[in-house]
């Protein structure tokens, strides 16, 4: 079956940390994160560069780190000092390997910033 898996996300306060995972299938090329809060549209996290290097957005830069363990086919997101506006669903995203016209979405982990 293939299909992508996102967990790990909770209740945190502010400045508080957590840890998501994503585990796909193996004909599926995981490569970023992206976050979608309520009534916005859905936006870029981090992911990797078409050069294999790690990219974040700005307003994530220096808290959060993305990491990927290639024999597993498992993508990391350490969130560290979170705060209110990091309050969203959390989605892994890839694309085939075979067929690269082809994205794959996990159902997303809900990530709430509160005190």
């Amino acid at each position: 079956q293939v299909e992508v898996v996102e967990s790990g996300g909770g209740l945190v306060q502010p400045g508080g940390s957590l840890r998501l995972s994503c585990v796909a299938s193996g004909s599926i090329n995981v490569m970023a994160w992206y976050r979608q809060a309520p009534g916005k549209p859905r936006e870029w996290v981090a992911g990797l560069t078409p050069g294999g290097s790690t990219n974040y957005a700005d307003s994530v830069k220096g808290r959060f780190t993305f990491s990927r363990d290639y024999p597993k086919n498992t993508l990391y997101l350490q969130m560290n000092s979170l705060k209110p506006e990091d309050t969203a669903t959390y989605y892994c995203w890839g694309r085939g390997y075979s067929d690269t016209t082809i994205d794959y979405w996990g159902k997303g982990t809900q990530v709430t910033v509160s005190s």
